[in-house]
């Protein structure tokens, strides 16, 4: 058992592959490869016999390449980590995080795979696996991998990731999820559940079983209340996100609500304003006549009679 940290902070337990099995993946694998090489040679040889011994050697270095080399990458990162050898242990190639291997990772392996198992007969890759606790050879060094045992489906088929969950279950416990206090939860954890759910998928059952009840019982921490009995961890995570997404939507529209509604009393509030007529300007050159002047004392004039 070895104890990884994941991209997540999440402590993860995976039964790691040892020297014997995956030695005995590694020679399957490399048999059914000879045996290619050997009948394509042969094959190639009936169909052009006439070859001189440059072309010999060039199509003898190109088939060693193509099956030894070029094969066992494009197989790893197609079945995501399970070669022939390996499906038939029940073995498979993962990131250090858990994660599923990709073709940065599979190009790594092969090419140091070729030189620590092939041209060096396997020596380094012996030693490295002994020396490791968690049975790594240099290929999984260099790339950041590890051979992990998983479950061999049984004849019934794998199941689900995340299994179905009774609609009365989650009916019932529809109450919890309302009135629980979701203040407490930091960020970080919410990310990990966001992450986590997203990737379920590619991740092992019995990981992801492990890493779903971890991230529970870290949330179960914060808020108070456990996981409702009979309900798969992973289920309530989605669940408690779903509750958490629903509020922060209930949220965003109250705050637009009450935006909308402030702009509509303003606008209310400036029509029925009273309105102040400006004094009309009078045109230009336009003077107002004034008034008469009373006639001044002592002119003689007189009203007649």
């Amino acid at each position: 058992m070895s104890d990884l940290v994941t991209g997540e902070a999440v402590v993860l337990g995976l039964r790691t592959a040892k020297l014997p099995s995956r030695g005995l993946a590694i020679t399957l694998d490399l048999a059914v490869q000879v045996i290619g090489l050997v009948v394509t040679t042969l094959v190639l040889s009936l169909l052009a016999p006439d070859l001189d011994s440059a072309a010999v050697a060039a199509v003898t270095i190109g088939l060693t390449v193509l099956f030894l080399v070029a094969l066992p990458i494009m197989i790893e990162t197609l079945s995501r980590g399970r070669s022939l050898g390996k499906a038939a242990l029940g073995l498979r190639v993962v990131r250090s995080d858990g994660g599923p291997v990709r073709f940065r990772h599979s190009l790594v392996r092969g090419l140091v795979g070729f030189l620590e198992i092939i041209v060096l007969f396997g020596v380094p890759a012996v030693i490295c696996s002994v020396v490791s606790s968690e049975g790594k050879r240099l290929g999984d060094v260099f790339a950041g991998t590890l051979v992990v045992r998983e479950r061999v489906p049984g004849g019934g088929g794998a199941a689900a990731a995340l299994p179905p969950v009774n609609p009365q279950l989650l009916q019932a416990i529809g109450g919890e999820l309302v009135a629980l206090d979701l203040s407490a939860v930091p960020e970080p954890l919410w990310l990990a559940v966001r992450q986590f759910l997203g990737r379920i998928g590619e991740l092992d059952q019995v990981v992801a079983h492990r890493m779903s009840a971890r991230l529970a019982d870290d949330l179960a921490a914060r808020t108070g209340h456990p996981v409702p009995y009979g309900v798969h961890p992973a289920a309530y995570l989605g669940a408690v996100l779903t509750e958490r997404q629903r509020r922060e939507w209930t949220r965003a529209q109250g705050h637009a609500f009450q935006q909308q509604a402030q702009a509509q009393s303003q606008a209310r509030s400036q029509q029925y304003a009273p309105q102040q007529h400006a004094p009309q300007p009078t045109e230009l050159g336009q003077q107002h006549p004034a008034p008469p002047s009373p006639p001044a004392p002592g002119t003689g004039f007189a009203p007649p009679a």
